[in-house]
């Protein structure tokens, strides 16, 4: 199943020609879920991928830059006569919150399902949960990790024959749990693989909560908001420099490290070359660029640029002969 995280908008507090509002999309199969809705959001989105229709949206904390977005998409949903519930989750203070973009765009016609969550609280979905950390910032905040139930481990053919199974129809089904002529499951699968994970931390200065959520993951993203020359700045704002969330990625273990909520105030070059001083497998997505995390046996996690994504989808030119 595909998994990747689009980056909808990268900027920190002030958007730029190039970057917008704080707001990730997992794609996981079929499933949209956003993380953030910073202003112009669904601008971002209408003008890339699409609007989806998303069934959830995270939160990380109450600051404008990464909520502003919901009156307009929330809007947008209900004159599309949205018919589905939309999940909308985020630390405590969200009712409140949400009282006040009603008022801006008055009553949906939908169902708004709000849930206020705290620290360990998991979201269960199908194949994979979704459970918010705290975070060091002002106010309430949350970071969040997803991750994927195990997989079950390799089936072993030659095994499975040795003990009397019939390729064919017998292998699948004790591939699917059923103890076929008495070989059970666990003497010919491999132990159960790990799914993937990733992490996002939100506006945040270094913790250890996010350290032990992010731990292993297959993608850190993480905020990098000062150079390293303003760390001091950073910890008074509550935000980290890019080499501190360098240094989160190297002391968690995790393959990739992805750096967004960046400050007008630096050459995002700089920012990277920062952090791959500490972290080499570090990199800086645009607006419009996504990262595809596929399963480990596949490889690793891999930034995949708008104009690559945008190659690929351009239909094959016909030819109509020698001219």
């Amino acid at each position: 199943m595909d998994l990747s995280i689009f980056f909808a908008g990268t900027a920190g507090s002030v958007p730029t020609a190039r970057r917008g509002m704080p707001a990730l999309l997992l794609r996981r199969g079929g499933e949209r879920v956003l993380f953030d809705c910073g202003e112009g959001t669904q601008r971002q989105l209408v003008g890339t991928v699409g609007l989806a229709d998303l069934s959830d949206i995270f939160i990380t904390h109450y600051h404008a830059d990464h909520w502003l977005g919901l009156p307009g998409l929330l809007k947008t949903f209900d004159l599309r006569a949205r018919e589905k519930p939309l999940r909308i989750h985020g630390p405590r203070g969200l009712r409140e919150l949400l009282a006040i973009v009603v008022r801006a765009v008055g009553r949906v016609r939908f169902e708004l399902a709000l849930r206020e969550l705290e620290p360990g609280e998991e979201i269960t979905r199908e194949g994979y949960r979704i459970a918010p950390f705290a975070v060091t910032h002002r106010g309430s905040s949350l970071g969040y990790v997803a991750y994927e139930d195990e997989r079950p481990g390799v089936f072993d053919p030659d095994a499975a024959v040795r003990l009397g199974l019939t390729p064919g129809p017998e292998f699948g089904r004790v591939q699917h749990g059923e103890t076929v002529h008495g070989v059970a499951p666990d003497q010919v699968m491999g132990p159960a693989r790990p799914g993937r994970k990733l992490a996002i931390s939100g506006d945040t200065m270094p913790c250890e909560s996010l350290l032990v959520a992010a731990y292993r993951a297959d993608l850190l993203v993480h905020e990098a908001t000062f150079a390293e020359e303003e760390r001091e700045r950073a910890a008074e704002a509550g935000h980290s420099t890019a080499t501190q969330a360098a240094e989160m990625a190297r002391d968690a273990g995790v393959v990739m490290l992805a750096l967004t909520h960046f400050s007008t105030r630096y050459p995002v070059g700089l920012l990277r070359e920062e952090a791959r001083a500490t972290f080499a497998n570090t990199v800086v997505p645009r607006d419009f660029d996504l990262i595809e995390v596929p399963f480990p046996e596949r490889g690793g996690p891999e930034l995949v640029r708008w104009t690559d994504q945008q190659r690929e989808e351009e239909p094959a030119a016909v030819s109509d002969g020698p001219v």
